[in-house]
């Protein structure tokens, strides 16, 4: 009976004429063991249906493989909430909250809202999708390799610029996401308030918080709880052992304690996790992935690969060509077979076709740090415009940032390679999506035209420019060898299997 009843169509008429109230009706028929089937396949049916290649999607029409890609992502996040409310991780509240601020950044057409409406008059592109800022520069761990250079007293963005930013981000640009990083983010205070402070004023967005998950104890997890829109990411290099030897003896038990303290007050959470040389096998193994996944209730993974840049930069510690290459087939092999939610902001360019920075429209974005810099990418550390000092102009806005010739010259170079866009091009190759990482001889052609200022204030002496470059573009030509025949023939190709 239910089969008949709920149907994919049925759920998107009642979103849009009942509004956020659906998300209440499709909660409880989640936590009902009889319904929950039925909806889970509603939405899976729904999804397959947008992703069926046509004449708007032709990156589907000419890629099998992406689309499959994009079908076994859809079907890992479904089966993380299954498990987690099998599981009774996450709370009916906050699944009905979660569900309605993600339909707002994601599914809701961001063209009917006035803000966008401005911005494209203007621009003739659609503004960025979220934002990630880092409001504190202190961290209460000293990680060895750290790419932010934290330390126990750093510079802090003044609350009042970071609630400013924030209100003009929603207001200006209808931005329903915002990232927190750092530094470490609950350690960020400032006249007497924190994150969680912004998080319970701005309801109607979703925070995301990468956190070393140290200052997570039962009154902050209560607090999260309460605000129902955040999300901590926490920090794991592996196992105990990987984790304690490059963040410190006990880090890897504390974090466990954070967990279960997330797990009591019903948050979901996930892990955060930097792949280097050396940690390439055991952050995919089946026994790693299965103790977050299944025994401590991890929502998603998060993969960062390891850049040589901030404190004890190593390009010893970069994942090689070979071993990304492998990487990427092993990550699709674990999607597929163990259905867990896993995204690698390197590796899966195809799932947001190619690079978000610089504002990119259709899911761009940019970070803000502590000094108020504002850059393209967390890991593309220059700035060409700082926000303070748009503040401290009253006719500037943010719109100020966008309109930095330095971004503007990385969104042309993201639709000479087709990113963003639901056409391939020719010179794109979405598994090499990084201009700094991937491109870095064009990335240098743009910090040589505009100038912009190093996040840590001081540019490299000419001897030590010369050999960061020198090892970066022999990095990215080697890569070109190993991935440009496989985005040919398994992507752009007749293949398609994944």
């Amino acid at each position: 009976m239910w089969g008949q009843i709920i149907r994919p169509h049925d759920i998107i008429y009642s979103i849009r004429e009942r509004g956020t109230s659906i998300f209440k009706f499709i909660t409880s028929l989640l936590f009902n063991k009889a319904t929950r089937p039925l909806i889970l396949g509603s939405i899976r049916k729904l999804i397959s249906l947008k992703l069926k290649p046509g004449k708007n999607n032709k990156y589907l029409s000419s890629s099998p493989r992406i689309m499959q890609e994009k079908k076994l992502m859809v079907s890992a996040i479904l089966n993380s909430v299954e498990r987690s409310i099998q599981k009774k991780i996450i709370s009916p509240k906050i699944t009905s909250a979660v569900l309605s601020l993600w339909s707002k950044a994601v599914a809701t057409p961001k063209n009917d809202s006035m803000p966008v409406r401005k911005f494209y008059k203007r621009y003739g592109e659609k503004p960025p999708w979220f934002l990630v800022i880092s409001p504190g520069h202190a961290c209460n761990l000293k990680c060895d390799d750290c790419y932010a250079a934290s330390n126990p007293t750093g510079a802090k963005l003044g609350y009042k610029i970071l609630d400013r930013l924030i209100g003009d981000a929603l207001r200006m640009w209808d931005i329903k996401l915002i990232v927190f990083s750092g530094g470490e983010p609950f350690a960020y205070q400032s006249e007497g308030k924190g994150i969680l402070d912004i998080a319970q004023k701005y309801q109607d967005c979703l925070f995301l918080t990468y956190t070393n998950g140290m200052l997570i104890d039962r009154d902050t997890a209560s607090r999260i709880a309460e605000c129902k829109n955040l999300t901590p990411a926490i920090s794991v290099e592996g196992m105990r052992e990987t984790t304690d030897k490059r963040r410190g003896n006990g880090i890897f038990d504390r974090v466990l304690s954070g967990m279960e303290l997330l797990r009591q007050h019903g948050v979901p959470f996930g892990i955060s996790v930097t792949a280097n040389s050396s940690n390439q096998e055991e952050i995919l193994a089946d026994g790693f992935l299965d103790y977050f996944f299944k025994e401590q209730g991890t929502f998603y993974a998060f993969y960062f690969q390891y850049l040589p840049m901030g404190r004890k930069a190593d390009f010893e510690l970069m994942p090689s060509p070979g071993q990304r290459v492998a990487f990427v087939k092993k990550l699709w092999d674990v999607i597929e077979r163990k259905s867990y939610f896993i995204l690698d902001f390197w590796n899966h360019g195809t799932l947001v076709k190619g690079c978000v920075a610089a504002g990119r429209q259709a899911g761009g974005y940019f970070h803000i740090d502590w000094n108020g810099k504002v850059m393209p990418c967390v890991f593309a550390p220059y700035s060409p415009v700082n926000i303070n000092d748009i503040y401290s102009q009253s006719d500037k806005t943010i719109n100020d940032i966008w309109e930095a010739p330095f971004f503007g010259a990385i969104r042309e170079w993201q639709k000479e390679q087709g990113h963003g866009s639901s056409e391939p091009k020719k010179e794109g190759n979405l598994l090499m999506p990084c201009p700094y990482r991937d491109h870095y001889a064009r990335f240098a052609e743009w910090i040589e035209k505009y100038r912009p200022e190093p996040e840590d204030g001081s540019e490299k002496d000419k001897i030590s420019k010369l050999k960061y470059y020198e090892k970066m573009t022999a990095y990215d030509k080697e890569l070109a060898i190993l991935l440009d025949p496989l985005w040919q023939e398994e992507y752009k190709g007749a293949k398609g299997d994944v």
